[in-house]
């Protein structure tokens, strides 16, 4: 690969310190031993109040329009959210309204969820994979779901969570390895789509 993955993580936690977002720590730090990577994180705890109650993407403010595009550019995602009341945070779906229902389609999409107990487990599968095929994204093979007792604080103490993330990214890289990376200028991240015009998001 001639230049970097550019990698956009998603992390649906609202709060700090968070366990989601140190899952997303080590799975970006896991590909990037395993290939170059240009990382991008987007903390629903930073941006989510400048978008909660927006309909329209274009009064989205600038900082929030420039994480959608960024989503939009990736060459691959990393999402991750908490689990609320059995699915994703509200606001991690919110997010997504706003994405172009094509912007995402053959994109590769690496999963992974948080949540108190292995009860939860299946939200992966049940939850997020839906969600990313109604784009037509490319959802990877392994997701990574962590619980409470595999941290330490927020650190993480359970090996077999290592072993779990080690694995989600070596079932990726080789998908990723023949990606062709996205052609993005240092300015802005838009796709290469056309966009209709906005709509208010269903009721």
């Amino acid at each position: 690969m001639s230049r970097k993955l550019k990698v956009v993580a998603v992390s649906g936690s609202l709060q700090r310190p968070s366990r989601t977002l140190v899952l997303v720590d080590q799975l970006l730090a896991a590909l990037g031993n395993e290939i170059a990577i240009d990382a991008h994180v987007l903390s629903l705890g930073e941006i989510g109040p400048q978008f909660a109650g927006v309909l329209y993407r274009n009064q989205l403010p600038a900082a929030v329009e420039e994480s959608i595009a960024a989503i939009e550019s990736a060459d691959l995602l990393l999402v991750a959210s908490p689990v609320y009341r059995g699915s994703y945070t509200g606001l991690f779906k919110h997010l997504f309204d706003f994405v172009h229902h094509e912007a995402l389609t053959d994109k590769p999409v690496l999963l992974a969820a948080t949540g108190g107990s292995d009860r939860h487990a299946l939200v992966i599968d049940h939850q997020l994979r839906p969600l990313f095929s109604f784009f037509q994204a490319r959802t990877l093979p392994i997701g990574v779901y962590a619980v409470e007792k595999d941290f330490e604080g927020y650190e993480i103490a359970n090996p077999a969570l290592r072993e779990r993330i080690a694995l989600a990214v070596a079932r990726a890289v080789p998908q990723l390895r023949d990606a062709s990376p996205a052609t993005t200028s240092t300015t802005s991240a838009t796709p290469a789509i056309r966009k209709p015009a906005p709509v208010a998001l269903a009721a």
